[in-house]
């Protein structure tokens, strides 16, 4: 179940997913967590189960609908079995979006690609490293 997790953003388990999400730099970590903490565009929740965070989604969503995925992650172990599109469809159902973005890296690609997204290369952003954008238009019937 996601809830918000704006106010609670300094938790060890909420830091620890975040860190995932981003560049392994404490310093990216630090500016990410104020990014949350500040803007009121900006939204995190956590993914809970059994009252344990299992995982963490950071959004926004523009006046047209578009979310936009800013972060997502789950914890290591946990991996592989549906928690990541279990935070996709909670958000489906929570914000009623037309669509769904997210730029990732090669190696969270297939993740995207695999639960419906659309995936296209933005070539090479930085030194050797493809960047793909990923777009999910939601049927009027799922949100």
């Amino acid at each position: 179940m996601l809830v918000s997790a704006k106010g609670r953003i300094k938790e060890e388990a909420i830091q620890e997913l975040l860190g995932y999400s981003v560049f392994p730099d404490p310093e990216r970590l630090q500016a990410v967590t104020e990014a949350y903490e500040n803007s009121d565009e900006l939204e995190l929740y956590a993914y809970e189960d059994q009252e344990e965070i299992i995982g963490i989604v950071g959004i926004s969503v523009s006046p047209e609908r578009e979310l936009t995925i800013g972060h997502i992650a789950v914890r290591p172990d946990i991996r592989g079995q549906g928690y990541g599109r279990g935070q996709v469809l909670e958000l489906i159902e929570l914000k009623q979006p037309l669509r769904i973005v997210a730029e990732t890296d090669e190696d969270s690609v297939n993740f995207y690609r695999n639960i419906g997204f659309t995936v296209f290369s933005l070539g090479e952003k930085y030194p050797g490293v493809e960047r793909f954008r990923c777009e999910y238009d939601v049927e009027e019937d799922e949100a």
